[in-house]
């Protein structure tokens, strides 16, 4: 059995749940490595992120390096005499910093890899349509989500879900899936094994915003499945009026008329826009510079232009 001294490295709110049950379960924590401070709000003040708030408030020591190659950090590092790092939704890392520890570092991803490798697995699994994702602890190495799988464990894609819900569904699957993983290396017994390479893969790559914007020529699934798999963050959106919409909620609708883009609405209820092959049903939506609002709040005081979207 190993004597574990650990470092935990993660940044948003998806990792505090795994730094929170190792430390629950009294595991050594002898370091939490995190971003930055960041400027947030109007304001502009600078704000810890989630793991930082979450370690300093049980008492950890917490390091924030702004480059993880810095001579003075890697001593820091060193000096905490560790013999095992865990990452969870942090940055890429160098090999001098994962190969640091005897026992390694290993990481958790949210999806079944090899399957959806990059930075947001959940948000591509959902607009790809799938019925099942995930979450995998492997060892890091040379390349990216590409190291010895530990364990997984499936969870299903249910039909209402959006980002927002499977998030949520995953952060708490995959900290205990952590804590399985930190208690198998513990006791010495645990299986490695190779990612399979020999099957169609998907790719998971970073979403950026001109990545959002709806096509409406492509079929009610797939842009039903995008929408979703955009909610809440970062928000798949579409221009009328020169202005950007953000969409966030949506059902496919029984209408079946009309050019892509095209809007049915009677400026009451309900606002539509066709497809390819039928229509979709705003049901949530947050129009430039005003609040987050349900269609029929937004039409008691607001009118859509009757032309085509993205035009």
């Amino acid at each position: 059995m190993n004597d574990l001294r650990i470092v935990f490295m993660g940044t948003p709110d998806f990792a505090v749940p795994s730094l929170q049950i190792l430390v629950e379960n009294g595991f050594t924590i002898a370091g939490v490595i995190t971003a930055p401070d960041k400027p947030q709000g109007r304001g502009r003040k600078l704000a810890p992120s989630p793991v930082k708030m979450y370690a300093e408030s049980v008492g950890l020591r917490v390091l924030q390096p702004v480059n993880l190659k810095d001579p003075a950090f890697l001593n820091e590092l060193k000096s905490l005499n560790v013999n095992l790092q865990i990452v969870v939704a942090f940055r890429m890392l160098p090999e001098v910093v994962w190969n640091m520890p005897a026992l390694g570092t290993f990481n958790l991803h949210a999806s079944l890899l090899p399957d959806y490798r990059g930075a947001a697995p959940i948000h591509w699994a959902i607009i790809n349509g799938e019925k099942e994702t995930g979450v995998t602890t492997f060892f890091l190495k040379h390349e990216i989500d590409t190291g010895e799988i530990i364990f997984q464990e499936k969870e299903e894609i249910r039909r209402e879900d959006n980002v927002g819900s499977l998030y949520e569904r995953l952060m708490t699957k995959g900290a205990n899936l952590v804590l399985k993983t930190t208690q198998a290396i513990e006791s010495g017994s645990y299986p490695s094994m190779p990612q399979a390479e020999n099957q169609p893969l998907h790719a998971a790559p970073k979403i950026f915003r001109e990545d959002c914007q709806i096509n409406f020529n492509q079929p009610s699934e797939k842009v039903y499945n995008f929408i979703r798999g955009l909610s809440p963050f970062p928000s798949a959106w579409l221009s009328i009026d020169d202005q950007i919409v953000k969409i966030l909620k949506a059902h496919i609708s029984g209408e079946r008329k009309g050019m892509p883009g095209t809007i049915s609405t009677d400026q009451k209820s309900f606002w539509h826009i066709h497809t390819a092959d039928g229509s979709i049903a705003i049901d949530e939506l947050q129009w430039q510079g005003k609040k987050r609002m349900q269609i029929g709040e937004f039409l008691l005081g607001n009118r859509i232009p009757e032309k085509p979207v993205n035009q």
